[in-house]
């Protein structure tokens, strides 16, 4: 499953923990850390610490829309959580304080609630606070310290662990998010709507997987609206679109929130990246010792790298630069492809022009002209994240890691270079 989404490598020789995350929501905690949000008494919106079990993002939003009788554009947040984990997060409405206080849904529990007049984007985290357990593994007590202690040392040696987009970007149980996106880039809507509302996976429960599988079959669009579940509410909306406007593809993707839509582009740049680190890896080139070739992002005071600010390392500065990265001030970085790409040079050019070119992507197909709102002119992303501080214990054969991790990193991709298994099996 990792391989269909560009992980292909681990960074570490180690011996794997083996075990399994997420068999339970509690087994997978997660806090979001704001930016600074000022806190102003009659302030325009409504602010929320929400913690919520087993949901995921945007169908949570969905549901506290109507809850609240308000459409959810009124609804903001700063990012995305995947649906098996205890989540604390901040939301955003356009709305007053009383009925977001008094909001009733299951598992989900308001914690606190003030008011303030600054707008709340995806991306306004400083980072995220996990609390997780790795359960049934396959030492004891003591062998799980020391096989978690030799990948700790490891990946200090290396300058961290590799900044891969874990599987949470492209659907845990259903990864489809980089295949709607490829879909999308190219103009194939009929297609892209397929892939969402069709395409079973195993793994995702088998009635949805009997209906989908039969929607792929028939291509029944009517039919599948009557025996899909409410569950599958964003299905359904895209459904219900194309049996009152047959053949209108565009319109029935958008009648998805606009931030998912936005996340199968935003999946296939991703999987492209997952390729390029997955190569550079493979080929041995190090992560956290820059290269002649590579370009920089600065890192700030809290671990964030400055995207904007790009420095090309050629010989007059490669010590420099390996210092600067070794002082955690700057990192190494690979190309999220766009409409306005910056390639490195060198071997590591190569590698990103190899990947961008065995897609025949052009820089213009991020444009979107038909849905020209979803256009992205890609970016370069930091293809190492700095081991954090590790609180870990071990008990009855469950292994408890306590850490904090930037805004943009996955827990997962650093979890798996411990644990060593399959996702599907973990």
């Amino acid at each position: 499953m990792e391989k269909d989404v560009g992980i292909e490598v681990y960074l570490t020789g180690t011996q794997g923990l083996g075990g399994k995350i997420k068999v339970e929501p509690e087994d997978f905690i997660v806090e979001e850390v704001p930016l600074l949000l000022p806190r102003e008494d009659g302030g325009r919106y409504t602010v929320a610490r929400i913690r919520a079990r087993n949901w995921e993002t945007n169908r949570l939003v969905k549901v506290m829309a109507r809850t609240l009788r308000i459409s959810r554009k009124r609804i903001r947040f700063a990012g995305t959580k995947d649906k098996k984990a205890l989540t604390t997060q901040v939301f955003q409405f356009d709305l007053v304080s009383e009925p977001v206080q008094s909001m009733r849904i299951k598992d989900v529990e308001v914690l606190e609630v003030f008011q303030s007049n600054k707008e709340i984007d995806i991306g306004d985290l400083r980072s995220n606070m996990f609390d997780i357990m790795i359960k049934e593994i396959n030492f004891s007590d003591s062998e799980a310290l020391k096989t978690t202690n030799a990948t700790v040392e490891e990946l200090k040696r290396k300058g961290g662990f590799p900044n891969f987009f874990g599987m949470q970007r492209f659907g845990s149980i259903r990864p489809v998010t980089h295949i709607i996106g490829r879909h999308m880039i190219k103009g194939e809507f009929h297609e892209a709507v397929d892939a969402y509302v069709a395409n079973p996976f195993h793994g995702e429960g088998e009635e949805s997987f009997e209906l989908r599988a039969r929607l792929e079959e028939t291509g029944d669009y009517a039919e599948a609206l009557k025996t899909y579940p409410n569950v599958m509410s964003f299905e359904k909306a895209i459904l219900n679109h194309l049996v009152s406007n047959p053949g209108d593809y565009i319109g029935g993707l958008q009648q998805l929130p606009f931030n998912l839509l936005m996340m199968f582009v935003h999946g296939y740049q991703s999987y492209l990246f997952n390729r390029i680190l997955s190569e550079r890896i493979r080929r041995g080139i190090p992560l956290g010792s820059p290269i002649e070739g590579d370009i920089l992002v600065p890192i700030d005071p809290h671990g964030l790298p400055d995207d904007k600010r790009l420095i090309p390392v050629d010989s007059n500065n490669v010590e420099k630069a390996t210092k600067q990265v070794k002082e955690k001030k700057a990192s190494v970085t690979g190309i999220l492809f766009g409409s306005n790409p910056v390639f490195a040079k060198g071997e590591i050019g190569e590698i990103e022009r190899n990947t961008v070119d065995s897609e025949r992507l052009k820089p213009e197909d991020f444009t979107l002209p038909k849905m020209p709102r979803l256009s992205s002119k890609g970016m370069r992303k930091a293809l190492v994240v700095p081991l954090p501080d590790l609180e870990v214990s071990s008990r009855d054969r469950i292994v408890r890691m306590r850490f904090e991790l930037p805004r943009g990193c996955y827990a997962t991709a650093m979890l798996r270079e411990f644990m060593k298994v399959d996702p599907l099996e973990s």
